[in-house]
Parts: structure tokens; C-alpha cells; sequence
């Protein structure tokens, strides 16, 4: 049977400070309705504007993860959303009075005792999951990160971290089953080396940091008094290095905590990508930028999965909705480079138009004289130009604008494009169009034969003056 979507049973509120901001908020998850999602609310702010959960609404990752939406921020939110996928809840509302959501002891712990405290409730609607097909890699080779992604049949995580210091070693933490989620990683409390702590707190950060709710791993030797001015900064009567290289704040919950942390991140991260998702995840030094860029990929893969399965129609008997006349007077192309001969179907996130190729087309001259073979690049110039008449679109003079590619990625050639082909041109938004810079998904049919795909970006710039 089915999994169903699952939310709270009764509200949960939570106090604390946050832990950069240092400002004391309240925080209260909300029961939400089928395929909600998680979403933050700022009860804060001016109408209450609200944060939905996604990886493109990420701004920030330099020490937590900070989303920004309809003009409002909230940050250190991994913690928070790790706790909803590790208790099995698909959807929350998140009401919050502050910029940051708690920091509380450090990790997950009491955001997923509250949740099995207050229990939770199944919904109508079944949970839909994201089957990934194939390997996904993201790999930072600077920082030494590397996360991979394989098909799986359910999600498992496994972290490795390396940071050269001889008080962490190496250490490796797993997750098999969500099941194990509250007892295995929840409880893990985030870390940091001294000379980061130090770096931060004279740059006046981590003001709501104690040292109550972190591992503080001592990464050099400590004459007595700079041990008396670290207890001075953090208000301790007295602090003192513990043989295990970690001051003496704390005790470890597990020996490996420090990568279970991080694997407590990766999951709140993750939980960006706004789906569950069936995959084995193998981790080594993530991060929360990595994650982040993770997930976005996680969601391209996602989207252009969904998309691939809306091959468009083409009824020639159709009166297009652009003409060639109409689509010279969107672009500013001509013979013998306008590839783009109408647009049937266009909204604000898709356009598809057509191009009939035929052995009068210039290029088969030498491309090649006893096999004729429309080129790639023209394959991706066509797609881009009928991408041009969606994006043209977002400005109110098009015909001062124009487009120019910033890049071209994952792009694959199918079938051999020749003469008496008829070009189904279909290009999707991955994301919303900010900055002037649009991302697209392009995909090329021939019938219902997919013979090109992949990711184009350009950029919109203005190229004339009204005056």
C-alpha cells in the first residue's frame, strides 16, 4: 500500500535564541493540509509574509542555511527541517517571530522529542516519491567535498569527514532507516574548532552562542589564561581542555558525533529539494553550500523527470499562436540563421514552437554532401531562439532586448536530425527568471522521438535606447 502524507496532531511551540542573531524567539509548528510542505511564516514582519522550504529560495550557507522569500529571511532552519523528514511529516507551517528559528541545545533533539510527544496524524493524499534513475555527482575538488547520489530502493545517507585535525580523525556516520532517525542523529549537536569560534565571536556573530548548545574541539595547545578569557567571553566560571581534545562544555553523545551532526545537516538540508526521494546518498565533508547545490541538482533532475514525460502536440491544422512574421518581429534573427518557424503553445513558464527542416537549408552544403545532417549547434541555437520568445516576454520592450548565452550543459544527441524532419521544440523554465538570467530546459522532437536535450542559460540585456 501506499505511504500516505503525514502532519502534526496539535501545534508545537519552542523558545530559544537564535545562534548568530542572538535574538530570543518563539516558534510554533502549525498542522498543515495535504501537500503543504514546509513553510515558514514571519508572524513578525508586516502581512506575515511566508518562506516556502525549497533549495532555490536558499541564500546564505556561510554558517547555517538561510532562506529568503517575498522579502523575508529566516535562517538556521537544517535543524528544523531535519527533524520533520527524520519523524516522517510531509507537512508543517512553521510560524516564527523572529529572523532565525532556535538554536536550542545544538541539535535535533528536542524538535523530534516534541514531535513524537504530540504525535502525528495521516492524511488522504499518498506521499509521492522521487525515483532517481541514474548517478547524480556533485564534486567541489578546492574544498575536498564530494557527494554522490545512486538509485536506490529507499533513501540511506552515509558521511564521511576528514579535517586534518588530529583531535576528529576521521570520522563516519550512517543512516540506513529513518526509523533510526531520533535515537542515532537527532541527538547530535553541532561543532566547531576554536580558531573558528574565536574568528566569530570577535566578528560579532554567534551572539546567541553558548557553550551549552556546541562541541568546541580544541585544535592547538591553550596556555591557562587564553582558557580564562574563553570562559570570561561564554560567562563559564571555568573552562578546561578534556583529554578527547574537546573543552569540557559538554560530554559526547556518541564518539562520532561530529559526523552525525553532519549527517543531521545534510538531511535538513535535503529536505529542500521539496520531495521525498529514493536514493543512496555517499557524502565525504559536506557542507551546507555542497548541500545546498546538491539539492538544486536533486531538483533539476527532478523537474526536467517530470517534463519528460509531456511530449507536445503538433497539429499542423492548428492556426499557430505566432506566425513567422509574428516571431520576425520577437527576434532579431534572419535568414539564413532564424530557426524558428511558428510558436504553437506558450504560458508563462513553457514555449514550444517548430522548425521544418528541408535540403534547401545552407549548411547541408558541406554538412555533409552525401549525408546531410543538421548540425548540433544548430539543434541548440533553434531551442535557444524559441526559448528567446518566451523570456523576450517577461520585458516590456522586446524588441530592445536581446539574448545571449552564459551556458550550455547537459546535452545529449539522440537521433540524427535530417532533411524532411519536422523540429518539435520544447523549452521549460527550471527557475523563476531573476536578474535577467533564465535557465531552461530544452528537449527536441521528431514526432514523439526525443533526438535533443539539455540545460541552456542566457542572459536578457538591453541592446538599445528608447530615446
Amino acid at each position: 500500500m501506499a505511504e500516505k502524507q503525514k502532519t502534526l496532531k496539535a501545534p508545537i511551540t519552542f523558545k530559544g535564541k537564535g545562534l548568530h542573531t542572538g535574538v530570543h524567539v518563539t516558534m510554533t509548528f502549525n498542522p498543515a493540509p495535504d501537500s503543504h510542505g514546509y513553510v515558514f511564516k514571519r508572524t513578525d514582519l508586516p502581512g506575515q509574509p511566508i518562506i516556502n522550504a525549497l533549495a532555490e529560495n536558499v541564500v546564505e550557507t556561510s554558517r547555517g542555511t538561510t532562506l529568503e522569500e517575498n522579502g523575508a529571511r529566516i535562517a538556521t532552519i537544517e535543524h528544523v527541517l531535519a527533524s520533520f523528514v527524520g519523524m516522517g511529516i510531509d507537512n508543517v507551517l512553521i510560524e516564527v517571530d523572529g529572523p532565525e528559528a532556535p538554536i536550542l541545545d545544538g541539535s535535533a533533539r528536542e524538535y523530534a522529542n516534541a514531535i513524537e510527544a504530540t504525535g502525528v496524524v495521516e492524511q488522504a493524499t499518498d506521499r509521492k516519491y522521487f525515483i532517481l534513475k541514474e548517478k547524480l555527482e556533485y564534486y567541489d575538488e578546492e574544498h575536498g567535498i564530494h557527494i554522490i547520489a545512486y538509485p536506490d530502493k529507499i533513501q540511506s545517507i552515509n558521511v564521511l569527514i576528514d579535517y586534518n585535525s588530529r583531535v576528529l580523525g576521521n570520522q563516519y556516520a550512517s543512516l540506513e532507516e529513518l526509523d533510526n532517525f531520533k535515537e542515532e542523529i537527532a541527538p547530535c549537536r553541532t561543532f566547531v574548532f576554536l580558531h573558528e569560534l574565536e574568528f566569530l565571536a570577535k566578528n560579532n556573530l554567534i551572539k546567541g552562542g553558548d557553550l551549552d548548545n556546541a562541541i568546541i574541539i580544541v585544535d592547538r595547545q591553550m596556555n591557562q589564561d587564553e582558557l580564562d578569557r574563553l570562559a570570561e567571553l561564554f560567562n563559564k566560571p571555568k573552562v578546561q581542555v578534556q583529554p578527547e581534545g574537546i573543552l569540557n562544555n559538554v560530554d559526547l553523545r556518541f564518539s562520532n558525533e561530529p559526523a552525525r551532526h553532519k549527517l543531521l545537516d545534510l538531511v535538513g538540508d535535503l529536505a529542500l529539494v521539496g520531495r521525498w526521494f529514493k536514493a543512496k546518498i555517499i557524502a565525504t565533508r559536506p557542507g551546507h553550500q555542497s548541500n545546498n547545490e546538491f539539492a538544486r541538482a536533486l531538483r533539476q533532475v527532478m523537474k526536467k523527470a517530470a517534463l519528460q514525460k509531456k511530449v507536445p502536440i503538433y497539429n499542423p491544422n492548428l492556426e499557430p499562436l505566432l506566425d513567422i512574421n509574428e516571431v520576425k518581429l520577437r527576434l532579431p534573427h534572419r535568414y539564413p540563421f532564424l530557426l524558428v518557424d511558428k510558436v504553437i503553445q506558450m504560458d508563462e513558464k513553457s514555449v514550444v514552437g517548430v522548425k521544418n527542416v528541408t535540403l534547401n537549408e545552407p549548411y547541408f552544403i558541406g554538412h555533409f554532401p552525401d549525408e546531410p545532417i543538421m548540425p548540433g549547434v544548430l539543434q541548440i541555437e533553434a531551442a535557444a531562439q524559441v526559448g528567446g520568445m518566451l523570456v523576450l516576454g517577461t520585458v516590456p520592450d522586446p524588441d530592445n532586448y536581446s539574448t545571449y548565452f552564459l551556458k550550455i550543459d547537459k546535452v545529449k544527441f539522440k537521433h540524427k536530425v535530417v532533411p524532411g524532419d519536422t523540429l518539435i521544440i520544447k523549452m521549460d523554465l527550471l527557475e523563476p527568471i531573476r536578474r535577467g538570467i533564465a535557465l531552461m530546459f530544452a528537449e527536441i522532437f521528431v514526432g514523439t522521438k526525443l533526438v535533443m536535450e539539455g540545460e541552456l542559460m542566457a542572459q536578457i540585456v538591453k541592446t538599445k535606447s528608447n530615446d
